[in-house]
């Protein structure tokens, strides 16, 4: 049990992103709540004061990164310039909201 449980979290990642551009507006944050779910990561989704859109994802590694991934294209509307990410150890963050 002890080796499953440590294999299983070093197998799950944080990542805290920044997504700079036409990110506010579009739908960013919607679509970005709906892909995480979809995707089985946890973490949130808001809009700074200068534009730009912060999440938080945690999960396995892979969906984390595919999220990340995502980030660059965004909602269909947005139009992405950049993309930040700092990666970090998960904080055990459950399910995914929309933070105001």
């Amino acid at each position: 049990m002890t080796a499953n449980a440590s294999s299983n979290s070093t197998d799950r990642t944080r990542a805290h992103v920044f997504v700079s551009g036409t990110v506010q507006g579009v739908f960013y944050r919607a679509t970005t709540r709906e892909t995480a779910q979809e995707s089985g990561v946890d973490g949130w989704v808001k809009n700074l004061e200068d534009g730009r859109v912060e999440a938080v994802f945690e999960g396995e590694q892979d969906a984390v990164e595919s999220m990340v991934e995502w980030c660059h294209e965004g909602s269909p509307a947005a139009t992405v310039t950049g993309v930040d990410v700092e990666y970090d150890k998960p904080r055990g963050l459950s399910g995914f909201e929309i933070r105001y």
